[in-house]
């Protein structure tokens, strides 16, 4: 059984797969305007995080996401 969701651009039905490779988009072109919102600043995360209201495993844990996220780029992602 797929898992259907809404594209958060345009609303279409996307299967949630490998063949969707622009999931939760239906397309690039919806990608991108999506993009385009946040870069004008149209969209914003409503709450900050603030790391006091973490518990200190879910900070270690989120800190180990961002290294191992950074680690699988190459070293050119690092320089200009």
């Amino acid at each position: 059984m797929s898992v259907s969701v809404k594209c958060p651009t345009c609303q279409a039905a996307v299967v949630w797969s490998a063949q969707s490779p622009h999931r939760p988009f239906c397309s690039k072109r919806c990608q991108l305007i999506d993009l385009g919102e946040w870069s004008e600043e149209n969209n914003k995360i409503s709450t900050p995080l603030n790391s006091a209201d973490l518990s200190p495993e879910a900070a270690r844990d989120m800190v180990e996401d961002l290294e191992a996220m950074l680690a699988k780029n190459d070293d050119n992602f690092f320089k200009e």
